[in-house]
């Protein structure tokens, strides 16, 4: 029994289409010039457009306006106050008193530990921590070394 409803099956009806048949002549639909129109961009052999083209309308990105100076070189930095590791630390998320992009990344302080991270000063200090990071502010390294800790800057290699 199940094989023959399996042999029966057929798509749902206007669910498939026959493909356009150009250049197959008159009685078509699609004969003479194959639907490319008279003359014009588009009517000659091996014809392509850019997926940005938008038929010599002045394009989209041409139009919209544009402000300021933007630098390639820009540092994006995930920021990371001094009061968060202590609130962590105190919590006991910290382990041995190392803190490091990986372990911000596991405990949630920042997304990711590739990114750049900068440490900032708001915030108090209790704890001696060994803090790694990117970049620390003056007030934050101050606070750091201010309760015992060592802060670690990790270098970055140029994009080149």
């Amino acid at each position: 029994m199940t094989r023959d409803v399996l042999s029966t099956l057929k798509p749902a009806s206007g669910s498939r289409r026959k493909p356009k048949r150009v250049g197959r002549g008159q009685g078509s639909g699609h004969g003479k010039t194959s639907t490319r129109g008279h003359n014009g961009q588009g009517s000659r052999a091996g014809a392509t457009y850019r997926a940005w083209f938008e038929g010599g309308q002045m394009p989209l990105s041409r139009r919209v306006p544009k402000r300021g100076f933007n630098s390639p070189f820009r540092k994006v930095y995930q920021i990371v106050n001094v009061e968060a590791i202590q609130k962590l630390s105190s919590e006991g998320k910290m382990q041995n008193g190392v803190v490091t992009p990986e372990i911000m990344a596991k405990v949630g302080l920042v997304r990711k530990s590739s990114d750049l991270i900068k440490i900032l000063g708001d915030g108090d200090l209790t704890t001696k921590l060994d803090v790694t990071a990117h970049a620390f502010s003056k007030k934050a390294a101050e606070k750091i070394e201010q309760a015992g800790g060592v802060t670690r800057i990790i270098k970055v290699a140029a994009k080149v």
